[in-house]
């Protein structure tokens, strides 16, 4: 299951959240506006930017909405 770290106020989520809905993507949202999903989040990437996407069944950790746009796409 995809897991995307994300927060409300952030262009760049909303461009990836866009992208999921629009092709029916099902993932889970952790809002890093939560401590603990903000902990896991520099847990997992080391670094408190958002969007974060994880895919703990193939090691995958990517930063940037174009590059997990891309990565999605690669993966449908």
């Amino acid at each position: 299951m995809l897991e995307l770290f994300s927060m409300d106020s952030c262009p760049y989520c909303r461009k990836v959240k866009d992208y999921f809905k629009a092709h029916n993507i099902q993932y889970v949202e952790r809002d890093v506006n939560d401590p603990e999903n903000a902990m896991e989040l520099m847990k997992l990437g080391g670094k408190p930017q958002v969007p974060f996407l994880v895919n703990r069944d193939k090691n995958v950790y990517l930063y940037d909405s174009d590059h997990i746009i891309k990565y999605v796409e690669g993966n449908e």
